[in-house]
């Protein structure tokens, strides 16, 4: 079996462990990153570097594609496409350039950054550490004015970098060598959509970076302070790119086919944060092997949602069936001294709506 397209697809397809070294990678059950890395010849330049001379790495690298995995179905959990991985669903979504590939990519490429970045800081990787940026020299008041203007730095008292800040650099770098490496040299729409989304994913975990501190002084007092950086929350992230998957842009390639523009001359042109697409999408409402989508028969709805959870929206208007459920929980809950807590055990009724 060739291992190269395998391996690419650990940052394009979502990937769930199971027992011992092996993976699944959509429907093939493969041995894990590290391993496919040894048994794989023709990679070049700086993924070849990765899976020859960086192997903690490459570990960090699977963590974060897994990161990305659980966020995408989080954030999708109530919609027509839930980030399903089952039956190769994923994989024939990622063969289009729609907005969900788009975002795929994006949250897998953050996954990859927030997960690098935090073993840096963790001290799991020889090849990097934290972030202890000097309290001299033009790097730091560069950071220094940023950060006082976005009020994230203290201006009373007297204040200084240090601590040990989160390395978003070289976790941004990581993500972009093994992630883009294999599609640098391409130009054509579906690449240069590929790798800006990419960047847009690396991005929201850059450009939200928060400014931390720690008071120092007599009596509790904050006379001194040690400051440093810190990623925020990865759920932070998926919030901010799952708004910029609501307001994904649609774009054609330009005529010298090296970059792309936005469909419409009314459309404004995307940030580097923005996601962009270049195929409608499907509306996953029936199955459709051609596609991936699984359609939404059987799935859960919110009959008294008017939002995309709804029953009319999430069952496409084809209706919805209604079971009770009886289910156990502990009621009547008391405390007695000292020190237990004793339940009843009640049945509550729940009504379950599912998609015809």
């Amino acid at each position: 079996m060739e291992m190269r397209p395998v391996l690419v697809a650990i940052c394009l397809l979502l990937v769930t462990p199971i027992t011992g070294s092996f993976w699944t990678v959509g429907s093939q059950v493969v041995m894990d990153p590290m391993l496919i890395c040894k048994k794989t010849r023709r990679l070049k330049g700086k993924l070849a570097d990765i899976c020859r001379k960086e192997p903690a790495l490459l570990k960090e690298i699977a963590k974060g594609v897994q990161v990305g995995t659980r966020e995408c179905q989080y954030q999708f959990r109530n919609r027509r496409w839930n980030c399903t991985t089952v039956r190769r669903s994923l994989r024939k979504i990622l063969l289009r350039d729609t907005r969900e590939t788009g975002f795929v990519n994006a949250i897998t490429a953050a996954g990859v950054t927030y997960a690098v970045t935090k073993a840096c800081t963790m001290g799991d990787l020889v090849e990097c550490s934290c972030e202890k940026t000097s309290s001299k020299g033009n790097r730091l008041s560069k950071i220094t004015r940023n950060a006082e203007r976005n009020k994230n730095v203290p201006t009373e008292g007297e204040w200084e970098w240090g601590g040990c800040g989160d390395n978003v650099n070289f976790g941004f770098k990581k993500s972009r060598d093994f992630m883009d490496a294999p599609y640098r040299k391409r130009s054509d729409i579906k690449t240069l959509v590929k790798l800006h989304n990419n960047d847009a994913g690396r991005l929201a975990v850059k450009k939200f970076m928060r400014t931390e501190c720690k008071c120092h002084g007599l009596s509790g007092s904050c006379t001194v302070r040690t400051c440093w950086r810190k990623m925020p929350n990865f759920r932070e992230v998926g919030n901010r790119l799952k708004e910029s998957f609501d307001g994904a842009a649609k774009v054609i390639p330009t005529n010298d086919g090296h970059s792309f523009i936005t469909e419409g001359p009314t459309i404004k042109p995307p940030s580097k944060v923005d996601l962009v697409y270049s195929e409608d999408s499907p509306d996953f409402c029936k199955p459709n092997r051609k596609t991936g989508s699984l359609g939404t028969q059987g799935r859960q709805c919110n009959s008294t949602s008017p939002g995309v959870e709804g029953c009319e929206l999430l069952c496409c208007g084809r209706g919805y069936d209604t079971k009770v459920v009886k289910e156990k929980v502990n009621c009547q809950c008391r405390f007695q001294w000292c020190c237990e807590v004793t339940c009843n055990t009640c049945v509550v009724k729940n009504s379950v709506n599912t998609c015809r």
